[in-house]
């Protein structure tokens, strides 16, 4: 189905986007800030509604695009509400600041952080149930991803509260870094895919028009 290619040749130019807005964002900063130490937040906050915020809203949007073409697909509500709960949760992070490093944090702070909980731990989890669904014969990478993710999400958790924040500023971007790798493998395998009437995804073999009865791995 058109649209559903569409979609996911959308989306993987927004991630690419993103990314590069990302970078050019880390790069601008002061060379004061430790990437190793601090979070992506702490540099977005010396740049509010800079370069990263709006990579942060792209990514978020980015996501987004991908929900007609899943809807379409058949995906399950739950899914397609943890990938709503993700962008939702990227948007807020987005453009609620937290507070500067070494501050107290304030109401702002708190509502930031826990968006960005939010879509930390929503994503993974709807990539894994999107791995059981017909939409993504991708499943190993997306299992993989997942599992990734929340492995990272646990290290960062403990990194936070318990480990004198060791390394949170690496363990978040490695983070980051799975799981906009696990939303672009989803948007990928939407372009190489055509979606029937019923609603199964069947992956696309040139020269074998989709309904021919030819039989698919």
């Amino acid at each position: 189905m058109p649209g559903t290619r569409r979609s996911g040749l959308l989306a993987i130019g927004g991630i690419v986007l993103a990314a590069v807005l990302a970078v050019i964002g880390h790069l601008e900063v002061s060379d004061d800030l430790d990437p190793w130490s601090l979070t992506v937040s702490d540099f977005a906050v010396s740049d509010r509604g800079g370069v990263i915020d709006t990579a942060m809203a792209v990514l978020a949007a980015a996501s987004l695009v991908l929900l007609p073409a899943l809807r379409r697909s058949g995906a399950g509500r739950v899914p397609l509400a943890l990938l709503t709960a993700w962008s939702a949760g990227l948007l807020a992070a987005a453009l609620v600041p937290t507070n500067e490093p070494g501050t107290p944090m304030d109401t702002a702070a708190y509502v930031h952080r826990y968006a960005s909980v939010l879509s930390f731990l929503a994503l993974p989890v709807a990539g894994w149930l999107l791995a059981r669904h017909p939409v993504t014969g991708a499943a190993a990478w997306l299992r993989g991803l997942t599992v990734a993710s929340l492995v990272l999400a646990g290290a960062m958790i403990w990194s936070a509260y318990l480990g004198d924040r060791a390394l949170l500023g690496l363990i978040e971007r490695l983070l980051i870094l799975t799981e906009t790798a696990l939303l672009a493998t989803l948007a990928l395998h939407l372009t190489l895919t055509r979606v029937a009437d019923h609603g199964v995804v069947a992956p696309h073999r040139p020269g074998i028009p989709v309904g021919s009865g030819a039989a698919t791995p």
